[in-house]
């Protein structure tokens, strides 16, 4: 029914509105369209103090329009039953003769009045403040597409929640600019009326003197205050809707409330200027020459208003205070203390002044990102990352976090208040101080928030405070996730895999692979930068090699198991299906993989130290002159050489991926960049 009136009910309402202005209209429906336009302009202003942001009414400017042509139809409407039977219905004529007491100097005063508070006040300032915000929000566009795309690819939000944050960005633009072009039409109403009614009383004088033959006294009675009143019965519905379209695009509380609620709060908030003013108003009503009862009495109603506000204040927070205590856990049972002894496996610390990115209440979404950064590790890496425990220290400096893992302090950075990171190309052309990027320690400036135009203007990348300390937790996680892996997460992913692959949980037993094992090796692959998403293919991989093998040496098993993930492992490193390598000498392959020994954690390269050193410098300088192309590049070796090449190189470039021949994807295209020949005292290389 809803449907079917929006389909045919209101572009039929709209053709009718066009129908008034050629077709008379007998004075009971006049005074039923004026009752209704009158309703409907209060309607739209109740509306607009109870929406909780502008959008939440975004017809409002075609509603604007429509309500601007139905005043004009009404009013041609009007001024054709005044100039033709003198006659506009019982509520023209009330407006006449009751509302400004038959008087028609007083009508036209209180008319004028009414036109320039519209027209100079409400009007005039709308329609500018509409002008500014259309502006703003189209300038503003670019940084907060940018800021959708850097929340996407952080895996913040899915792909369904940027889709819902650009239409909605892309609505306000559209209805900002609209409301900017909707204000004229009230601009050109209040000057529409002034013209209509100097036409209804110059007209109904010529009609009433001319046709009629009235004296002048009798035509000005009757015809002149009939224009005034059809002047004050379209100009207060139109006052009324230049008042809603004022709140709608001044409109700047916050999303929880609507504008009555969040007037109220402020107020309460601010209650002592509310008590200062009451003091001010009695201590006028005490000098003398001055009206004393008026000045008193609203003075004191004023303090004792004041004072009401301030006590719902405290007990406002007292609630908050009793609430948080609620909250807090009591310390004195052994359980407790047990647990407030417990070492978190990660936390995120932040210095009081930069509190403001966990208080929702402040703008903070902190915590929600924090949220969707675990969802985003899962999905991406297959580990759960344990809860992050957030909390302030005092001993941190000024806008200082810092990250800690098992206790232990790993990273440290800064987010000042009121600030943006900016990285990238036209930083140099940027105010403030050069600082380091968290994450890859690139050159970066703080800059102020509202440089957030000039910055993406310059071609650097802006990041909000929120995105670089979940950006900092998120490398810290990866890059530890084999430490924050624990055996009772192990448990949880082996019980899933039992309910979909029962027989492959039930071979891992049988092969006496334990759930240490596999601790083990998930722990080991996720060290090396690999995902375990795959748990079939790694629980599959390790329980042949352990069952065909007899051994459960942990590099062994953590070699079979990225054999199994050899294509997804390579294809991770590939560009469009090529992936550039850099290649050992086979004399010094050989040399080196004879010189691999077994060690406590693992194989190590049992070679001159020299050689050693010569060997990572050469692959370094290798990888950094394909890194300058912007390119990314892997070492493949033998199998056998992998581990320990890998444990070597880890130490001097943590994100160098080292493959194995076994590793490599089948329908990859293989680009050799260089080749490591590097000379040794054991062999001439």
């Amino acid at each position: 029914m809803q449907k079917r009136f929006g389909l045919i009910g209101v572009p039929t309402g709209v053709i009718l509105i066009v129908v008034m202005l050629v077709v008379p209209m007998p004075t009971i429906v006049v005074d039923l369209l004026i009752s209704a336009n009158i309703t409907g302009a209060v309607v739209v202003l109740l509306m607009t103090m109870h929406v909780k942001r502008p959008l939440d009414f975004s017809v409002f400017p075609s509603v604007l329009l429509v309500a601007t042509l139905f005043r004009l139809a009404l009013d041609v409407s009007i001024t054709r039953l005044i100039l033709l039977h003198a006659n506009a219905g019982s509520v023209v004529e009330a407006f006449g003769h009751f509302v400004v007491g038959g008087q028609l100097v007083v009508g036209l005063v209180v008319f004028l009045v009414i036109i320039v508070i519209q027209f100079v006040v409400v009007t005039s300032g709308a329609g500018r403040v509409a002008e500014v915000a259309a502006r703003f929000t189209l300038d503003a566009m670019p940084g907060k597409q940018m800021a959708i795309d850097a929340d996407l690819n952080a895996g913040l939000i899915d792909q369904e929640e940027a889709r819902r944050r650009r239409q909605e960005i892309a609505n306000e633009a559209d209805f900002y600019g609209a409301m900017d072009g909707a204000s004229k039409f009230v601009r050109g109403d209040a000057i529409a009326a002034v013209v209509l009614v100097a036409i209804s009383l110059l007209g109904g004088l010529g009609v009433g003197i001319v046709q009629k033959h009235l004296s002048v006294t009798q035509a000005v009675h009757t015809y002149s205050l009939l224009s005034v009143g059809d002047g004050l019965v379209s100009q207060i519905p139109a006052l009324l809707m230049s008042i809603a379209t004022g709140i709608v695009v001044t409109r700047a509380a916050t999303d929880e409330e609507d504008f009555g609620s969040d007037l109220l709060s402020q107020v309460r908030r601010q209650h002592r200027a509310v008590t200062i003013a009451g003091a001010v108003l009695l201590v006028m009503g005490l000098v003398p020459g001055l009206p004393n009862i008026p000045f008193l009495l609203t003075g004191g109603a004023v303090v004792f208003l004041g004072r009401r506000l301030a006590r719902q204040e405290t007990r406002a927070e007292q609630g908050e205070d009793a609430e948080a205590a609620e909250a807090e856990p009591v310390l004195d049972t052994p359980q407790a203390l047990a647990a407030a002894a417990r070492v978190e496996p990660l936390e995120l610390e932040l210095a009081p002044t930069i509190i403001d990115l966990v208080d929702p209440g402040r703008g903070g979404d902190l915590l929600a990102r924090v949220k969707a950064l675990r969802h985003k590790l899962a999905q991406e890496r297959g580990v759960i990352v344990p809860p992050v425990r957030t909390r302030d220290n005092l001993s941190l400096p000024d806008h200082a976090y810092a990250i800690r893992l098992q206790g232990v302090e790993v990273a440290r950075g800064t987010a000042p208040p009121g600030r943006l990171l900016a990285i990238g190309e036209g930083i140099d052309r940027l105010p403030g101080g050069t600082t380091t990027e968290p994450v890859f320690g690139l050159p970066a400036k703080w800059i102020p928030t509202e440089l957030r135009h000039q910055a993406l203007v310059a071609g650097a990348t802006v990041i909000d405070r929120s995105s670089v300390v979940t950006t900092h937790l998120g490398e810290v996680a990866t890059a530890n996730a084999g430490r924050l892996l624990s055996a009772q997460q192990v448990r949880v992913l082996l019980d899933s895999l039992k309910q979909t692959d029962p027989a492959l949980v039930e071979e891992m037993a049988a092969a006496q692979v334990t759930l240490t094992d596999l601790h083990r090796v998930l722990a080991g692959l996720l060290d090396e930068g690999v995902a375990i998403r795959d748990l079939v293919s790694i629980v599959q991989a390790v329980t042949e090699r352990a069952r065909l093998s007899g051994t459960k040496d942990h590099e062994a098993l953590i070699e079979a198991a990225r054999a199994a993930l050899g294509p997804a492992i390579s294809s991770q490193y590939a560009t469009d299906g090529v992936l550039p390598v850099v290649t050992l000498d086979p004399r010094l392959e050989r040399t080196l993989t004879e010189a691999v020994r077994p060690g406590d954690d693992g194989s190590v390269l049992a070679a001159p130290p020299e050689t050693l050193e010569a060997l990572a410098q050469e692959i370094q300088g290798l990888i950094r002159q394909v890194e300058q192309q912007g390119r990314e590049a892997v070492v493949l070796c033998a199998s056998r050489l992998r581990p320990a090449l890998h444990r070597l190189l880890s130490a001097v470039a943590p994100r160098l991926a080292v493959l194995s021949v076994h590793e490599l994807a089948p329908h990859l295209k293989i680009e050799r960049i260089g080749v490591v020949n590097v000379a040794s005292p054991a062999a001439a290389v």
